[in-house]
């Protein structure tokens, strides 16, 4: 419990930068906080913070530390608060940012408001990059790899991209057989709402990346334009299968140039891992990985 103690100041200096916050956060003196870091300092063998006169900022070994002790401190309030909480119902309002995916997502968020009544759900759909813990989110869901050591994550499934267009178009401008054949097509981009750029078509031979310049028919920064203009035989898109599946089932899209589309991308639920995770929270994760279908669609 004396280690808890003089972590816990650690932790708190670490946060406010300054002894003297972290002093007044707990009730007790600066001296004290920084009497008991330097005991910790003593009993780890390992200088923790540079000092100065006007600041305190964590040396690598205190940033290393640092981790480990956030880690410790949510998994104790995880435990107390999962004890406490054990034999209450999910309830309350729950605060889920997911991409624009609504055929994907849809479905599953009706059975799970069926299944909780009691939980509220307050969800931001869009595919803007949101700061999880900033914007205040109990959870998002999103594609591609994690970069927030902030955060916990749970895969949900994976998923292809996939080289779209009607039969009608391919009967009128014929079927691309090669990469290079796009060049007399139409393409229909996707532009990335964060950073404006557009989203790069992930070809490849071979084993190594295969860049044209295509010709840009549509660009757009939702997916639903582009399924209705490949569907209306106005081009080719180039979208995650688990936006299609409808239309490739039904055949009103048909996929080309599979064999040179290796990339394959990963679905994941995330949220804050200094945040416990509430009946709420482990619900609403256990049912997403339970009934997301992301079952490939061969078309």
């Amino acid at each position: 419990m004396d280690n808890l103690g003089s972590w816990n100041a650690f932790v708190q200096a670490a946060e406010y930068r300054s002894f003297v916050a972290a002093g007044r956060h707990l009730g007790v003196s600066p001296s004290a906080i920084g009497k008991s870091i330097a005991r910790l300092e003593e009993r780890l063998g390992a200088r923790l913070f540079h000092r100065s006169t006007r600041s305190i900022t964590l040396t690598p070994e205190g940033s290393l530390f640092l981790e480990r002790c956030r880690r410790i401190f949510c998994e104790i309030e995880a435990a107390e608060l999962e004890l406490s909480q054990a034999n209450e119902a999910p309830r309350g309002r729950l605060r889920v940012s997911m991409p624009i995916a609504d055929r994907l997502m849809m479905p599953v968020l009706s059975a799970f408001m069926r299944a909780y009544p009691d939980i509220e759900l307050d969800i931001d759909c869009s595919d803007r990059l949101v700061d999880v813990i900033e914007d205040g989110f109990d959870a998002v869901l999103r594609t591609g790899e994690p970069n927030d050591s902030r955060l916990m994550t749970r895969v949900l499934g994976s998923f292809r991209k996939r080289l779209v267009g009607s039969p009608d178009y391919f009967a009128r401008m014929g079927t691309p057989e090669v990469p290079e054949d796009l060049l007399r097509h139409h393409c229909l981009f996707y532009r990335y709402p964060t950073t404006g750029k557009l989203q790069l078509w992930p070809l490849s031979r071979d084993g190594r990346d295969v860049e044209l310049d295509l010709p840009a028919t549509l660009v757009c920064n939702t997916s639903a334009p582009q399924i209705h203009m490949a569907q209306e035989g106005l081009g080719i898109a180039c979208l995650p299968d688990f936006t299609i599946m409808d239309e490739l089932r039904a055949g009103t899209l048909v996929s080309v140039l599979d064999d040179f589309i290796p990339f394959s991308g990963t679905f994941r639920v995330l949220w804050p891992s200094s945040r416990y995770l509430s009946p709420k929270l482990r619900v609403f994760v256990d049912f997403v990985a339970e009934h997301l279908d992301l079952a490939p669609v061969r078309g």
